[in-house]
């Protein structure tokens, strides 16, 4: 007869069923909101801080360009690769001290990820970063934007590892049309499962770049205070992840 600590470990036990819908629960909320962020972020830091803090590419672009040409790179462009490297390995640091695997990764990483966020807007509230864009300020500003973005994304591919990338849309883009016309062709598709990936992708499309208006007009109404948008949006994932959780809990 099986004892009360067997029998409550024969519970506790992950059920790989569960998992599978978690991952798919996860894969068809959260890379919207983070998309939204993500574009709220860029063209915050693009605009006040006069970098791309959530593209590595547009930073390679723009210091290659002026290396070529003659100008010299902004300091804090140069900065961002290691800086995101750094930090993207920082958070498989974290992933690897709590010792958790896929979806329950989620909330300890995206609370890592609000905190970011929310330092990158007392600093910008206290000292007025955007004022000296090229400045010391600004570049510690932006180095921590970074760092939130390569969270963000070091978390999505740690945690749900089939989604799509939340802030690289040239691929989006690309897989929407596709995805498109395959689904309109009304003949067998070039490519599997063109209809659900339309929906995926289009919904992240749509996201970054509501986020980019969003983030635009922040900047214009709201100034340093901008950056409470993605920190509110930031907050919305780690409650939305806890609210999960907790159906799950009690379920």
């Amino acid at each position: 007869m099986p004892t009360a600590a067997a029998s409550s470990s024969v519970r506790s036990s992950p059920d790989p069923s569960d998992e599978v819908l978690d991952l798919a629960r996860l894969e068809r909320l959260l890379p919207p909101l983070l998309s939204a962020i993500a574009g709220t972020v860029d063209v915050i830091g693009f605009l006040s801080l006069g970098l791309f803090t959530a593209h590595v590419t547009g930073n390679l672009v723009v210091i290659a360009a002026l290396v070529v040409r003659g100008g010299p790179p902004h300091l804090a462009q140069v900065l961002a690769v290691p800086v995101f490297i750094v930090a993207v390995a920082a958070v498989w640091l974290i992933a690897k001290a709590t010792d958790r695997r896929g979806p329950a990764l989620l909330r300890p990483l995206l609370l890592v990820h609000f905190m970011l966020l929310c330092c990158v807007l007392i600093f910008s509230v206290l000292q007025d970063p955007a004022a000296k864009p090229h400045g010391l300020i600004a570049g510690i500003a932006a180095m921590v934007a970074v760092s939130a973005m390569a969270c963000q994304f070091a978390l999505l591919r740690l945690a749900v590892p089939d989604a799509p990338s939340t802030a690289v849309m040239t691929g989006n883009l690309t897989n929407t049309v596709l995805s498109l016309l395959d689904t309109l062709s009304g003949s067998h598709p070039l490519t599997e499962g063109a209809n659900a990936r339309l929906k995926k992708t289009l919904k992240l499309i749509v996201g970054f770049f509501a986020g980019c208006v969003a983030g635009a007009a922040a900047v214009s109404l709201l100034g340093d205070w901008a950056w409470s948008l993605p920190v509110v949006l930031a907050g919305a994932a780690v409650a939305r992840q806890g609210t999960l959780r907790r159906r799950k809990d009690q379920a």
